[in-house]
């Protein structure tokens, strides 16, 4: 194997805010500057700035010049004109607080879900959770994975997971039911799962099983409601990590439902790759557990009010027919 690059030096924070300035930063108060990154961290607010950094051109043909390891345009390190820290750094409180809204209707779903699983499937069976029968026959079978090099079984790893979360919970209902020596039902069971271990049960049951959750919750389309199950967890885990979702893009485009709230929308394939398909579903979903929420005016308000304009972060980096504002006309609100 090659030895590695040498990591790039350690630098001081008026050094790194030096760094920011000589690529063409407008830095209006160095001492501010210098604090937000002790407190956010140089490398995590870059993240941010990254938009703003010209994109590299070829000299002759002025073709944008593309990274062949990320498809994406190259970037110089210097930053367009106007680009401040400030509007950096806004940004940054932007995408928190967006994450903050986002998680808040994940834990809506997450909740409104079990719940539905629990009492659909304790209806047949108060241990269903244990019974291979209402699983998928595909799902209990054995197969090679090349990527471990062993054989696996899908319904037996989700047991295993499902038994782990068990004995590490220390819920109330969980330990009740572990002192008192009885067995534990799925709807005090359900509440030991994360959100992971939920969406891949769903994804584990024979499809008519599926089908009563979904009719639950107005959707017609059981490997849709999978597929947003599985990609609603990657969200949800982003925002748990902190991590940036204004302008991320996911590598398979969500996938709407044939309706009217999904024709009305009309969203692009850039749109469902986007947090603005992400707002769309959630939005979706959350109609049906509480149609007198004002959720989407909070996202809107937010979308409106408190993300900065700032060269290289159009509105259509979320996903957003427009450059700017948000397509209230399209949520009718």
């Amino acid at each position: 194997m090659p030895p590695l690059n040498q990591t790039k030096p350690h630098k001081s924070y008026t050094e790194l805010v030096s760094i920011l300035e000589s690529r063409g930063m407008i830095i209006n108060d160095h001492s501010r500057a210098e604090r937000k990154i002790s407190q956010v961290g140089y490398y995590r607010l870059t993240g941010f700035s990254y938009p703003c950094r010209i994109i590299a051109r070829d000299p002759m043909s002025r073709k944008v010049l593309i990274n062949s390891q990320t498809g994406h345009p190259l970037r110089l390190d210097q930053f367009m004109p106007d680009t401040s820290f400030d509007d950096i750094f806004s940004l940054y409180l932007f995408d928190k607080k967006l994450r903050l809204l986002l998680i808040d209707a994940i834990e809506r779903i997450e909740v409104n879900i079990r719940s539905i699983i629990a009492h659909e499937m304790g209806y047949h069976d108060p241990l269903a959770y244990k019974d291979p029968q209402y699983i998928n026959p595909k799902k209990t079978q054995t197969w090679f994975d090349k990527k471990q090099a062993k054989y696996r079984n899908t319904y037996n790893d989700w047991c295993n997971r499902h038994a782990d979360q068990i004995s590490r919970s220390n819920a109330e209902c969980i330990e009740w039911h572990r002192q008192n020596k009885s067995q534990i039902p799925f709807w005090v069971a359900i509440e030991a799962w994360d959100f992971g271990t939920m969406s891949q049960y769903y994804s584990l049951l024979k499809k008519r099983y599926q089908n009563r959750i979904c009719s639950r919750l107005q959707i017609n389309n059981a490997k849709t409601l999978e597929v947003w199950l599985r990609s609603i967890n990657t969200l949800r885990n982003r925002c748990a990590h902190h991590s940036r979702v204004w302008n991320k893009t996911e590598s398979n485009p969500l996938p709407t439902l044939p309706i009217p709230y999904f024709n009305k929308l009309d969203f692009s394939s850039n749109s469902r790759h986007r947090v603005a398909g992400y707002i769309a579903i959630l939005w979706f979903l959350i109609k049906q557990i509480g149609p007198s929420s004002n959720w989407i005016h909070s996202v809107a308000e937010l979308v409106e009010n408190e993300k900065p304009t700032m060269p290289g972060c159009p509105n259509t980096a979320m996903g957003f027919p427009h450059l700017t504002g948000f397509p209230r006309s399209l949520f009718d609100i």
